[in-house]
């Protein structure tokens, strides 16, 4: 039987990637350049949505939450694991890792609640083109944007205040950067409720998300199938194309990895990267995604460029 004694220490120890030698620099700039380009694009659109008044439209106010929390995942995940690679230095602090922890995990049941929320301002916009204004009013706006983060900090701020109930007897990270199962695994005795909980979140940010997704398209396929208008089918198999597959591979990396922490048999470099990609994959598309799929973003910001160049 395991010997365990508390452990009071605040620094912790991060599990590190096996890095054959000569590629520590190569990985390392390959890193930095992902990062640039993830976090130059989604600041743009943020600020892009933020400074144009004709932006200012509801799925642009919604849209906004998506380089929003973008931006926070890649800027509180792939700095440190670059640094960590590059200098082998593998340690953190357990507030610090507490905190990267809830960021991350924000971050995840963000990107869920916001497809959602832009599925749903779809399929209001698709199928009832009429009632849109409507509908889709400030105030309403407003609501769906406060319940996509109200619900997303509701049961994260659960989640994570369990781990305070615990007490640690180890400081091993088993993974590159801080989440709720590694923390986890570094605790006292019997950890039931907290996995329980954790996979009551995730089994509802899932459903949540996916039953709203599912609503929304099947609708949208439907109108799609019966209306003539050829733009409008354009319109929406665009639309609905770009989301689904951004939530597609978003959803693949989320449950391999959530799975690969159930079994002891998954390859340990195969389990850190998938884990890296579920911060990298959205950051990156995202931007290219919708900055290029909308005739606006991508009006303004060529209108932008053009006029950066010819001063």
């Amino acid at each position: 039987m395991e010997n365990l004694s508390i452990v009071v220490s605040f620094e912790l120890t991060l599990d590190p990637f096996s890095i054959p030698p000569g590629a520590k620099y190569p990985i390392f700039l390959f890193g930095i350049f992902i990062y640039m380009f993830g976090a130059f694009c989604n600041l743009t659109l943020l600020l892009l949505i933020i400074l144009t008044q004709s932006l200012h439209k509801p799925i642009y106010f919604i849209l906004l939450s998506l380089p929003l929390n973008d931006f926070v995942g890649i800027n509180f995940m792939l700095p440190k694991v670059l640094s960590d690679i590059v200098t082998e230095t593998n340690n953190t602090y357990y507030p610090l890792c507490l905190l990267q922890g809830f960021l991350l995990h924000m971050y995840g049941g963000g990107v869920l609640f916001t497809l959602a929320a832009m599925a749903f301002d779809r399929y209001i916009a698709i199928c009832m083109p009429l009632r849109y204004n409507t509908l889709m009013t400030p105030r309403a706006v407003m609501t769906i944007v406060a319940l996509v983060w109200g619900v997303d900090f509701l049961f994260i701020c659960t989640l994570f205040s369990l781990q305070g109930m615990q007490s640690r007897c180890r400081s091993h990270i088993v993974s590159v950067f801080c989440d709720n199962p590694s923390l986890v695994k570094m605790a006292c005795g019997n950890t039931i409720v907290n996995n329980i909980f954790g996979l009551f979140t995730t089994a509802m940010t899932q459903i949540i998300s996916v039953s709203i997704q599912m609503f929304s398209y099947v609708k949208i396929l439907i109108t799609c199938l019966v209306t003539s208008r050829s733009d409008t089918k354009s319109k929406a198999i665009n639309t609905c194309v770009a989301q689904l597959v951004i939530f597609i591979m978003f959803e693949i990396v989320v449950i391999f990895y959530i799975l690969s922490h159930r079994f002891s048999n998954i390859n340990a470099n195969l389990q850190k990267v998938m884990g890296m990609l579920i911060f990298l994959v959205p950051p990156v598309m995202n931007p290219i995604v919708y900055g290029l799929n909308s005739h606006e973003i991508r009006k303004h910001f060529l209108k932008i460029f053009h006029r950066k160049i010819s001063v």
